[in-house]
């Protein structure tokens, strides 16, 4: 059986990943920085803690590893923390596979769409100028760069996700925000600009992806992790009106609203098709029924 390190496993994307890999026939190893009571092999360990990483890579053996552990929220209010944990903690993480991990075939390293901006709208591909355009943003791409220097130690694919959600979403993400505001059975919601078009995954088409990506010998260099659909707040408000059963009133808060915001903007998968194959999103709606706490 192959075994498989998921760091930040116990994180909202990491708890659907690992059940991925585990329903199609890996062992699966996981840490984070957080103690997880119960949680079959699991380990806390710091991304700081180069010690404590090279002890459990050596323990695991791992022959492919998920590098999800990081600051999720771009919001995040201590712009040294992203560069911490997303270039430091990365780099902690590879000198730990090149020394321990012998076996390995594929090293995965999640980092985002963010590093595209949002100056330009219409349809992003791997070759689309990169624009990063606030801390989050700028470290992830860091850690891109920090990477291709071990392209010719580690067998490492990166991973660019747009916009996904799905249950246990945190509520500072909008569309958490949103379904919990249903969910809630609440008539008001505050909102930013509700034009705005972007692409929206289901997180369990992420986790898919990312399993297929690491089984696939060949997948290498940046990939979209995407729909290649756009759907506007409008949208999505639209959606809930027909799940629900009740309309909300929205009010627009300029607080909420960035300035230069491109009104549509969203990925090409054409890529990760190239790696994986067929590769179906599954549709806003449904992942908003099952966000609400319905069935289809």
């Amino acid at each position: 059986m192959k075994r498989v390190l998921i760091t930040g496993m116990e994180g909202f994307t990491g708890r659907y990943l690992r059940d991925e890999f585990a329903a199609h026939g890996w062992a699966v190893f996981g840490f984070g920085a957080r103690a997880q009571a119960g949680v079959a092999n699991y380990r806390q360990v710091d991304l700081q803690d180069l010690p404590g990483l090279q002890d459990y890579v050596r323990q695991v053996q791992p022959q492919a590893v998920a590098h999800l552990a990081g600051i999720a929220f771009v919001g995040h209010n201590t712009p040294f923390d992203f560069y911490q944990t997303h270039v430091l903690g990365t780099l902690n993480l590879l000198s730990a596979l090149e020394l321990c991990a012998p076996n390995l075939q594929k090293v995965l390293l999640a980092s985002s769409a963010n590093v595209y901006g949002n100056s330009v709208p219409g349809v992003y591909s791997e070759t689309t100028p990169l624009r990063p355009a606030n801390d989050y943003a700028v470290s992830k791409l860091a850690m891109e760069y920090m990477a291709w220097l071990w392209r010719d130690k580690l067998p490492i694919v990166i991973a660019r996700p747009f916009n996904y959600t799905g249950v246990g979403q945190s509520r500072d993400f909008l569309l958490p925000k949103i379904v919990g505001h249903f969910q809630q059975g609440l008539r008001q919601i505050e909102l930013g600009n509700l034009n705005v078009e972007r692409d929206f995954s289901d997180v369990r088409n992420v986790a898919n992806a990312y399993r297929r990506l690491i089984e696939c010998p060949e997948s290498k260099g940046a990939v979209n992790v995407c729909s290649g659909q756009v759907h506007s707040i409008q949208d999505v408000l639209a959606i809930m009106k027909e799940l629900s059963g009740y309309e909300m009133e929205v009010k627009v808060n300029p607080a909420f609203v960035r300035a230069d915001e491109v009104k549509t903007l969203y990925g090409s998968c054409d890529r990760l098709k190239g790696f994986i194959g067929d590769y179906q999103p599954i549709e806003l709606k449904e992942t908003l029924r099952w966000m609400l706490g319905q069935h289809a």
